[in-house]
């Protein structure tokens, strides 16, 4: 065992663990024990590997340096940790009675010696260990974002190979995306269904397939699935399964280059796969005011799929904050990008959109025996009008550059929704 003199130097050997964890896959993350100068145990993150959710860098370092030393409790020992502990090692670390905790950089979402909790300043514990922070931590912080940078690209790049891009389209950028408020749920793509045409959508789809009931989210112009964000979590937290997908042209969707993709008929017959592709039932079709034609109209191919509807209107107009109008723009760097735009689709504003309207208010409000209309839909706010075939509705806010602002719905709508059309 290899004597050492100093912190820095002892947390050196913590990042070559971390260095050895990222070799094998996984989040670099090193530890070692050390007593009287001496290294009694060394650990790296193993959880993916070992299939051990408890196998953090610093329980396995403590659980090698108790084998080495015969004993459960580490008395004298220093911890050293190349990224601050959560909450679990930092209980491990106390159980132990280790006597000092010295780790490298911070972890702002679960770190347990400081930053989101610190356990360590509990004065009700009946042990107490010395925290020492921000050792190395600049080299320490460096080497996780190398690893997810890294990671970022080979998910990108399986992605691009997965779903390789069409000559005639573009995609927009995932820094586009990077760190959006509110917006936690994993991507799914998928451009292998026969309306796509090798382009690729994306969609999210949340919740127990089984669930009781499915809310289909669909968005209208210009705004893309993030703009459902304060829905999504009332209805997971009720059980329920949520699809939002963003329509070909918007949010991370493939954009097309020519206008003329973009009629309503190629926008349907996407939904539609989508809804047979992944089966959704026991639907409650949720639609933005705009989208209304082009979803009101999905129940009339698939009516034994939906239950009934939610419309949402735009709301009050208004101007969007700083970072609303990062958001939504961001699907839309360059004017190339905004083809669906300068297309006019799905805005509700065209003759065959009104159409559309008519037959499927007329649909929707069908009910008994024999009839194909759910008999069931939800009318909010302004979407009255909608609801009812008439114009009406508050004009949005214009945002500069690519179309309207309309403004998020609400979480308390959301509310109202599942108390309306859960099961009784």
């Amino acid at each position: 065992m290899e004597s050492l003199s100093n912190d820095q130097a002892w947390m050196r050997e913590a990042l070559a663990q971390a260095r050895a964890a990222a070799e094998a896959g996984e989040v670099p993350v090193g530890a070692v024990v050390v007593r009287d100068g001496i290294i009694v145990g060394r650990g790296g993150n193993a959880p993916v590997g070992s299939l051990d959710p408890t196998a953090h860098a610093e329980i396995n370092a403590l659980r090698d340096a108790a084998r080495q030393l015969g004993n459960y409790r580490l008395d004298d020992c220093t911890l050293y940790v190349t990224l601050e502990p959560c909450a679990m090692c930092s209980g491990a670390a106390l159980h132990a009675r280790v006597a000092r905790v010295v780790y490298g950089a911070a972890e702002p979402k679960t770190g347990a010696a400081g930053s989101v909790l610190d356990l360590f300043a509990e004065p009700r514990l009946n042990h107490h260990t010395q925290i020492v922070r921000g050792v190395l931590a600049d080299e320490c912080s460096a080497l996780l974002a190398q690893f997810f940078q890294q990671r970022r690209r080979q998910n990108q790049a399986a992605a691009k190979a997965a779903h390789p891009l069409r000559d005639d389209a573009l995609r927009t950028p995932d820094a586009r995306f990077a760190e959006l408020p509110g917006y936690p749920w994993a991507p799914r793509y998928a451009s292998d269904w026969p309306s796509l045409q090798g382009l690729r959508l994306h969609y999210l789809d949340e919740g127990p397939v089984d669930a009781p009931l499915t809310w289909l989210c669909l968005h209208g112009a210009p705004v893309w699935s993030y703009w459902f964000r304060h829905q999504l979590p009332v209805f997971l937290a009720a059980g329920h399964r949520v699809v939002a997908p963003d329509l070909i042209g918007f949010g991370k969707s493939d954009k097309p280059k020519k206008a003329g993709f973009h009629s309503l008929e190629t926008h349907r017959q996407i939904l539609l796969d989508l809804l047979q592709q992944c089966d959704l039932q026991r639907c409650v079709l949720v639609v933005q005011g705009a989208a209304a034609p082009l979803g009101l109209s999905l129940a009339q191919a698939e009516p034994a799929r939906f239950i009934g509807g939610l419309l949402l209107g735009t709301g009050p107009a208004r101007k969007p904050a700083a970072e609303e109008a990062r958001v939504y723009d961001a699907p839309f760097p360059d004017a190339g990008h905004r083809a669906a735009l300068r297309a006019g689709a799905v805005t509700g504003g065209s003759a065959q959109e009104a159409a559309w309207l008519g037959a499927a208010r007329d649909f929707w409000h069908a009910d008994g025996p024999g009839q194909a209309g759910p008999g069931r839909a939800l009318a909010l706010a302004d979407a009255q009008a909608l609801a009812s075939g008439r114009r009406g509705c508050v004009p949005p806010a214009a945002l500069p550059a690519w179309g309207q602002f309309v403004p998020e719905p609400r979480a308390d709508v959301a509310l109202q929704a599942v108390e309306y059309f859960s099961p009784s």
